[in-house]
C-alpha cells in the first residue's frame, strides 16, 4: 500500500490523449514540466490515451507521453497508473519507459492517514449491461494474447472501429445507465474496508458526500481533459478539484 505524508498527492485520468487534439497534448507536456514535479507523487486512473493497442506501438504520441512522465519519475516524484477501459492493454514495457508503477484496479492506498479506494470506475456502471459484457471479453488473457498478436495496422484498425462503436453506444445509451450504481460504490467500499474512493470514467467531476452503514463516506470523481486538464489535488487537511488554465 502505497503512503503519503507530505506536500499534496495528484490524481488525474480520462486524458483520452490523441494527435486529433494536440493542444490537449500539450497541456500534459506542461503539467508533467511544472505541477507534477512539485507533488508527493502522480496517480493516472486510466485512459491516458484514448486509444492504446500495446506496447510494441511506434506512435510518435507514445513517445511523447513516456518523455514527459519520465520527466516527472526522474524528479523523484512517484508515478502510478491503472488501467482504464481505453488502455487496459498498456503493460510492464511502457511502464517501464514512462517510470511508472503499475497498479490494480481496485488498490486502495493511504492518503495522509485516510484509506482510498482507487478505480477507473467502469466496473460500478452496473446497469450498463452491454458495456460490462464488452468489458469482460477484452479483459480475457486469451483475447489479449490474440489481439496483441496481430500487426499493428490490423490493430490500428480495430481501435478506430471500437472508437466509433463506443460513441454510438454513448449517444443511444440514457446518460444514467452510464453512470455509476451507488449500491455498486457501496458494495466496493465495504469489500475494500474503507470510506473514500477516487475514479474517474463517467467525466463528471464532482465530491459526493453519504452516509455508509451510519458512517460518513465521500466519492470523488476525477475530470477529463477533452477541452482542458483536470486533476485532482489531496493533502493531508484538504481536497481540491480544479482546472488546470
Amino acid at each position: 500500500m502505497p503512503s503519503t505524508d507530505a506536500l499534496h498527492t495528484l490524481f488525474i485520468s480520462d486524458l483520452h490523449l490523441d494527435d486529433a487534439r494536440p493542444h490537449i497534448v500539450v497541456d500534459f507536456e506542461r503539467f508533467c514540466s511544472g505541477e507534477a514535479r512539485h507533488a508527493n507523487a502522480l496517480y493516472i486512473l486510466g485512459d491516458l490515451f484514448e486509444a492504446y493497442i500495446g506496447d510494441d506501438d511506434d506512435a510518435a504520441l507514445n513517445a511523447r507521453v513516456a518523455a514527459a512522465l519520465r520527466g516527472v519519475a526522474g524528479a523523484r516524484v512517484p508515478v502510478f497508473y491503472l488501467a482504464g477501459n481505453r488502455d487496459f492493454l498498456l503493460g510492464n514495457g511502457y511502464a517501464q519507459r514512462c517510470g511508472m508503477t503499475l497498479l490494480a484496479d481496485g488498490s486502495v492506498v493511504d492518503l495522509y492517514g485516510t484509506p482510498t479506494l482507487l478505480l477507473h470506475g467502469d466496473v460500478l456502471c452496473t446497469d450498463d449491461a452491454a458495456y460490462l459484457a464488452f468489458r469482460k471479453q477484452v479483459r480475457d488473457p486469451a483475447w489479449q494474447a490474440a489481439f496483441l498478436a496481430q500487426p499493428l495496422a490490423e490493430r490500428r484498425a480495430f481501435a478506430a472501429q471500437a472508437r466509433d462503436a463506443s460513441r454510438a453506444h454513448t449517444s443511444s445509451t440514457g446518460m444514467a445507465i452510464m453512470d455509476v450504481n451507488q449500491a455498486a460504490v457501496e458494495t466496493a467500499l465495504r469489500e475494500a474496508g474503507v470510506t473514500r474512493m477516487i475514479h474517474g470514467h463517467t467525466h463528471r467531476p464532482a465530491l459526493h458526500d453519504f452516509m455508509l452503514d451510519d458512517k460518513p463516506a465521500q466519492r470523488i470523481v476525477l475530470g477529463d481533459w477533452y477541452e482542458q486538464g483536470s486533476l485532482l489535488r489531496v493533502a493531508r487537511d484538504s481536497v481540491e478539484l480544479d482546472e488546470l488554465v
